[in-house]
């Protein structure tokens, strides 16, 4: 069975788009857990357009599911009231931590590690996130074949990077996207790494990825769950993704 990490992030630009503190990040945990989520996922950015360094203190305090905190761990303080990732992440403690190469330009995540070029950079944050007590996954292109290299630098998991998977499930013709994902899991698992997957997956192109790139370990899913959420409701559609992952 595949667990599946909630992205909350949609949530909090909302909230952030009026000010305020409607809707309700913590609320919006609630509902997930309730109705089946296994985890929560949040990407707190150093622009603070999103999830905010006190949702992820008020997150890290309430949940009883895992907690996985994504962002790039290059990212210091600044004035703006970001701690620094690896500041924050040591102070909140989650199960999980999954490390994006992502700068505060980007609209989103769109790309993975280049393990030839960040391998020493990286060597010395995944040993400290580690004794933090973290499991360590890094978003990996699709198609990438890094998994023992991953391996000796301290990795615990991979994530696929699946946006040109589901780009190109959209455009009908995404067998090519479909195998490299299903490529890049494949060599993870042989280094001893699992696999996780996350960008763009939605109800309709989840279950081929999952079939494909078997046994997934976990899929974070925000931005289409949420757009789904605004017309069926929060809960009913994380059963439905729930129900997709193999849970009841």
């Amino acid at each position: 069975m595949t667990r599946l990490s909630v992205n909350l992030n949609k949530i909090a630009v909302l909230r952030n788009s009026r000010g305020g503190a409607l809707p309700d990040v913590l609320a919006a945990a609630r509902v997930a857990i309730a109705a089946g989520a296994d985890g929560i996922t949040v990407h707190p950015r150093p622009d603070l357009r999103h999830i905010r360094p006190q949702d992820v203190l008020a997150l890290a305090d309430m949940l009883t599911v895992e907690f996985n905190v994504e962002g790039n761990p290059f990212a210091g303080p600044n004035a703006q009231g970001y701690p620094g990732f690896i500041e924050l992440v040591e102070a909140v403690r989650p199960a999980q931590v999954t490390l994006v190469p992502d700068d505060d330009a980007q609209i989103t995540s769109d790309h993975g590690f280049d393990i030839a070029r960040d391998s020493e950079r990286l060597r010395p944050v995944i040993a400290r996130l580690k004794r933090s007590g973290a499991r360590v996954s890094l978003f990996m292109d699709a198609g990438s074949t890094s998994g023992h290299a991953l391996r000796a630098l301290g990795a615990d998991r991979i994530e696929i990077y699946t946006g040109p998977y589901a780009s190109a499930f959209s455009g009908g013709r995404y067998e090519a996207e479909l195998a490299a994902c299903a490529h890049t899991a494949a060599d993870a698992r042989a280094a001893g790494l699992a696999v996780n997957a996350g960008h763009d997956l939605d109800q309709d192109n989840l279950a081929s990825l999952l079939a494909a790139a078997a046994p997934i370990a976990e899929v974070s899913i925000g931005h289409a769950l949420i757009n789904d959420a605004l017309y069926a409701g929060l809960a009913t559609t994380v059963q439905r993704y729930r129900s997709l992952c193999g849970g009841a």
